[in-house]
């Protein structure tokens, strides 16, 4: 007669931690009229200039202008220009530029769009997208293209440190309800 070990059933260590799902029927979160800014540093030209946009707006109105990374096609040939070439500019207030990049390549793209620094648009570095991701407004299918979290093209209109109008791409990276002709019009 052959030897038999008893079957012991083996419990696996489990939390004891509700499932987590990927699908909800709620729509996102996004930034919307009457939310104020958060309150997070952003650099300006290096990593020892911080802003903060939360204060800048106490300040004075203006625009908040996301894009997805400096130098890239679309930022560059299309968005941005629609901006520093519209004949409001002047009229709008605060202009300030964010994106997903560290300060010093943000710093190369204002020389190379406004080199004689005539706009008055500052470009603002979110290098952890700590900012956008506050607004919700970061996108996840930026890490195959540029290796991390980044920003959605977008536009909000800042009045007394809080948002009064909103201008959100629906693709993410698409340019048309946040170009300057829709957004200063």
């Amino acid at each position: 007669m052959a030897f038999r070990m008893p079957l012991r059933r083996i419990a696996l260590a489990r939390p004891n931690v509700p499932a987590v799902r990927a699908f909800h029927a709620t729509p996102r979160a996004f930034v919307k009229v009457g939310d104020e800014l958060p309150k997070i540093e952003l650099l300006e030209e290096s990593a020892s200039n911080k802003v903060n946009l939360a204060e800048e707006f106490q300040v004075a109105n203006g625009y908040i202008i996301g894009v997805p990374g400096a130098f890239t096609g679309t930022c560059s040939s299309q968005h941005l220009p629609s901006y520093i070439n519209h004949p409001r500019l002047k009229e709008a207030g605060q202009i300030f530029v964010v994106a997903v990049n560290d300060p010093f390549v943000m710093k190369a793209w204002h020389a190379q769009l406004d080199p004689a620094e005539q706009t008055g648009i500052r470009f603002l570095s979110d290098p952890t997208a700590e900012f956008v991701k506050a607004l919700d407004l970061h996108w996840e299918g930026g890490v195959a293209i540029f290796g991390g979290p980044r920003s959605k093209r977008f536009a909000l209109k800042i009045e007394d440190g809080k948002v009064a109008k909103t201008h959100i791409e629906p693709d993410d990276t698409g340019a048309n309800v946040s170009m300057a002709e829709k957004v200063l019009s």
